[in-house]
């Protein structure tokens, strides 16, 4: 029980430092590849494939991940 709840405490830090790192790489301009494969993958069809790979590289959970897919469709997905 002790180690369950360090593991979920470490997967909130990592989950939270990932955000963070985002949000400063786009304020200085880093290349957003993630979000450029993941608009392929929409424009493949294959917007769970995105959700699942924006899931996977920000720990975020699924339906934050479905919303971040859900924006970058610029057409019905």
């Amino acid at each position: 029980m002790i180690i369950a709840g360090a593991i979920r405490a470490l997967q909130s830090d990592i989950t939270r430092i990932n955000v963070n790192l985002n949000i400063i790489a786009k304020q200085i301009g880093v290349p957003d590849t993630v979000t450029n494969e993941l608009k392929i993958l929409i424009s493949e069809g294959k917007k769970i494939e995105a959700i699942k790979k924006y899931r996977m590289v920000t720990g975020l959970g699924l339906i934050e991940a479905k919303e971040y897919v859900d924006s970058l469709c610029v057409k019905k997905c």
